[in-house]
Formats: C-alpha cells, sequence, structure tokens
C-alpha cells in the first residue's frame, strides 16, 4: 500500500540508503561525500520532499532567514547584487526578507529593527548609516561598500585598484588629458578609493587630469554644469573621463553628445560596475567590472558562518575591465 502523506526525512533516508544524519547534514549544508550528496538529493527531487523551516529553526535556534537592507533598486548594481544574494540564501535554504531604505538613515534604523523583530539570522546592508551597528551588537551584520565602528565585514570590490585600471587603460586608450567624474553620499566608502586608484596612476604617468567629485546625492546635474565650462568651440578640454559608476558614465556621453562631441571619437569614457543592460545584455559603456556574484556569495558567507568563524574587517575581491563602446581599441 502506498504510504500517505508528505515525505519525512526518514523516507529520503531510506530511499537514498543513507543514515538519518547523512540527511540532516546533507540539508544542512554540511559537508558529506560526494555520492552520499548525490544519493541524498536525487532521493530528496524523487519524493518531493521540502525542509519543515519552522520546525528546523526550533532545533537550531535559527529562523533561516537574512534581512537585505538595500537603498534602491533603481540602480542596476543594487538591483543585480539584491538578486545574486538572494539567490545565494536560496541555495542553502535560506529566505531573504528584502527591505528598501531610499538612502534615509532613519528608514535603516526602523528596518534593522524589523528585520530583528523577525528574528533573522543576520542583516547585509549597503548602509548610509554610520552608526547603524551600534543599534544592537546581538544581531550578525556585513555591509557591502561601508564601513562600520567595531569590527563588522565589509565586502566590496577592489575600488582602488579598478581606478587604477581605468586610468591605465585610458591611456592605453592614447589619452593625455584626463577626467574623474563622480557623485555620492557625504558617508565615505570603498567606493571612494576609485578616484584615489585613478588619481594614482595619473601622477605615475605624469598624465595630465583634474578630479571633479560632488557629494550632493546622485544627481549628475551640478556635474554637467562644470563639464560645460571646459567645452570650447565644440571641443571639450579632455580626451577621458572615468565616471564613478556605469550610469553616470552614461548620462555623461548622453550630454556630451547632445553637445556635438562624439564617444569615442573625441572623448573615450569608462565607467565602473559592469552591469549588462537587461533587455540586451549588453555593457552600456567600456566599464570596470565588479564581480557581483562573488561579492553576494562571500556576503552570504560570513553572515551563515558569522558566530562560528572570525571574518576579516575588510574583503576587497578582483575587477576587470570590459569594452563597452565608450572606448578605443588599444593601439
Amino acid at each position: 500500500m502506498k504510504k500517505s502523506g508528505k515525505p519525512t526525512m526518514k523516507d529520503v533516508a531510506r530511499e537514498a540508503g543513507v543514515s538519518l544524519g547523512t540527511v540532516s547534514k546533507v540539508i544542512n549544508n554540511i559537508p558529506v561525500g560526494d555520492a552520499y550528496q548525490k544519493s541524498v538529493e536525487a532521493a530528496i527531487e524523487k519524493l518531493g520532499y521540502h525542509v519543515n523551516n519552522y520546525a528546523r529553526g526550533l532545533k537550531t535556534n535559527r529562523t533561516y532567514c537574512v534581512a537585505l537592507l538595500m537603498p534602491s533598486l533603481m540602480h542596476p548594481f543594487f538591483a543585480v547584487l539584491a538578486d545574486a544574494m538572494t539567490e545565494c540564501l536560496m541555495r542553502h535554504q535560506y529566505r531573504a526578507l528584502l527591505m528598501i531604505t531610499n538612502y534615509d538613515p532613519e528608514a535603516e534604523t526602523k528596518c534593522f529593527l524589523l528585520g530583528q523583530q523577525n528574528k533573522v539570522d543576520g542583516v547585509i546592508a549597503l548602509t548610509y548609516h554610520p552608526n547603524l551597528a551600534e543599534i544592537d551588537d546581538s544581531t550578525p551584520i556585513v555591509t557591502i561598500d561601508r564601513h562600520l565602528p567595531g569590527r563588522i565585514p565589509c565586502v566590496s570590490s577592489d575600488n582602488f585598484y579598478g581606478g587604477e585600471l581605468a586610468a591605465e587603460k585610458l591611456i592605453e586608450f592614447g589619452c593625455r588629458k584626463m577626467l574623474f567624474l563622480g557623485t555620492g553620499s557625504e558617508i565615505l566608502g570603498e567606493a571612494d578609493k576609485r578616484e584615489a586608484g585613478f588619481e594614482n596612476i595619473c601622477r605615475k604617468a605624469d598624465v595630465e587630469y583634474q578630479r571633479i567629485s560632488l557629494h550632493q546625492g546622485d544627481s549628475p546635474d551640478p556635474l554637467f554644469s562644470y563639464l560645460e565650462e571646459y567645452i570650447r568651440n565644440g571641443k571639450l578640454d579632455f580626451d577621458g573621463i572615468f565616471c564613478k559608476a556605469d550610469w553616470l558614465a552614461v548620462r555623461v556621453r548622453s550630454f556630451l553628445e547632445s553637445k556635438g562631441i562624439r564617444v569615442p571619437e573625441n572623448v573615450q569614457i569608462i565607467g565602473y560596475d559592469g552591469v549588462p543592460d537587461y533587455n540586451t545584455g549588453a555593457l552600456p559603456c567600456s566599464t570596470i567590472v565588479q564581480p557581483i556574484s562573488l561579492m553576494a556569495e562571500t556576503a552570504v558567507d560570513l553572515i551563515l558562518n558569522a558566530k562560528e568563524n572570525p571574518a576579516p574587517v575588510s574583503i576587497s575581491l578582483p575587477v576587470k575591465f570590459a569594452y563597452g563602446g565608450t572606448t578605443k581599441a588599444s593601439i
């Protein structure tokens, strides 16, 4: 007679021909032999077994839920990062509680407290709140691109080298008078190192450069006013521009072309992020590509192992250059 009801861990163990303890290890992401792993996974799929996270949480004192605090999903980098972290959590049989803060420190505080009320197992935050870690130190926190007081792990791409790489590529492509453009928060973070890296290479190469960096939110409008001052007789005084983010590079390109300045013929532009266009899959500009999937996996791993393993305060992950139509080919 066919057994009724939902399959249990015992059913999975019987189907896989392994012990109940082995099934438990696979479900809780504890390493077992490859053969055992495959047998248990095949049995789970065949029987349609689903983990009871509520019961699982009572035994392990976990909720299997992690809060993600993001300032916005309008920025392509934020959206893709949130998606990558959610996918990574799902692979570990965790849920994501996604909360949007709209760059507001007060909203971040409320979201953080809401996450604690839901007894999340940790918080991954791209934060604009300089004192977020002081709200309550009982909940593990990992930040993206922002350093908080104390030994809070921060995951980022190698922003300083990314700035260096952008300058090196522009010089390689023939640029001799360059410009850095950036906007952002008044709260300093890892992304601010992009400017420092760019400046470092320009100085070493003895290349003329200027920097325009405004801490006035995300609006690029003041930058356009500055740029217009450097347009004379239909020509821009610079032949290479490094923008702090891809979205800014796209806006700058549009502005310059509206003034009759062609990209990349008259001026070459490199951005930072490397998020392909959703519809076409193409990069919006030549760019320094952040390893978004690796950043997500690293942040999730730090949260899930926060109580077992002490983490380094700063983790910087490698970047690379990718051609996206706003630079010339190498000379």
